[in-house]
């Protein structure tokens, strides 16, 4: 069997909805695409969709095996396009999106490296504290904070973050350093204002709690916030990246962090439908070996 020709077609009946559609796009008969169907998932002893006479549908196994599928297949892509490109001297623009606070504190300056070593390729960096559709807003690559949700897209990662409280040595010497998370009920804690007071993100034994906190200094913007905890205002709940600088330089120390939830994923990603040209390929690697592995 050729496998990888049997995940295309898997890939291209998900994508088009229907095996006639699956037949057009690949310019195959129908016939052809029902028996490769019926041959991979006899190979791989699982039904992926559920087929009436009206319409076709994943089943469970279906959605989690079409993620690997179209990873595979955009590795695939992706080598043959190497060896078609010259990737000694990309050029061309690159659309580039990026969390806000993040984006300015180590995606841009790995960008700026990037383009002064690549001086035929113009980025466009755009920050956003949102999740933005790569395909239908135009960018060609994003970098992305958390487990990824969309199948159509291919994730390399770059590092971990966590959730960390954090308070400035002074606070810590005036009021004492909490043991338990609950201790922080009584003290002053900063926080966002469009977010209820509640920091969430603690597990203990496994399970997962939250507590709420009140404070007398709120603000609508992640940096403000933190040097306002750094300047020993109050107790504050951020990532681990935001907070790194004040960290190394002594303004601010980590507590409670036995008490921390697992880290989340730092990835560049982009969409698995492409053929990637020489310049994005290059950005991807240079992404990866500049802020990859970081660890905050």
């Amino acid at each position: 069997m050729d496998k990888l020709r049997a995940m295309q077609v898997f890939v291209a009946i998900a994508d088009a909805g229907s095996l006639t559609g699956a037949a057009r796009e690949l310019g195959a008969s129908l016939p052809a695409v029902v028996r490769g169907l019926a041959a991979y998932e006899s190979h791989l002893g699982a039904r992926l969709f559920n087929r009436t006479t009206r319409r076709i549908s994943l089943t469970e196994e279906g959605r989690h095996h079409l993620e690997r599928c179209r990873n595979v297949l955009a590795a695939v892509a992706e080598s043959e396009s190497a060896l078609k490109e010259d990737v000694a001297d990309p050029a061309g623009t690159l659309n580039v999106t990026a969390p806000v606070l993040f984006g300015q504190m180590y995606v841009s300056p790995a960008i700026t490296r990037f383009v002064q070593k690549n001086a035929k390729v113009k980025c466009n960096v755009v920050l956003f504290d949102r999740v933005v559709n790569l395909l239908e807003e135009g960018f060609d690559l994003g970098v992305r904070i958390g487990a990824l949700e969309d199948s159509s897209l291919v994730a390399q990662p770059l590092g971990e973050i966590r959730r960390v409280v954090v308070a400035s040595p002074a606070l810590l010497r005036s009021h004492g350093t909490p043991r338990h998370p609950r201790d922080l009920r009584g003290a002053n804690c900063i926080t966002r204002i469009e977010r209820p007071a509640s920091w969430g993100d603690f597990q203990e034994n496994g399970r997962r709690f939250g507590v709420n906190v009140t404070g007398n200094l709120a603000y609508n913007h992640v940096l403000p916030a933190v040097q306002a905890c750094a300047a020993g205002a109050g107790f504050g709940h951020f990532f681990s990246y935001q907070v790194a600088p004040f960290v190394a330089a002594g303004q601010l120390k980590i507590v409670l962090d036995k008490f921390e939830m697992p880290p989340r994923p730092i990835s560049v990603v982009y969409p698995h439908a492409r053929l990637l040209p020489a310049r994005t390929r290059a950005l991807i690697e240079f992404l990866r070996g500049d802020i990859t592995q970081f660890r905050a």
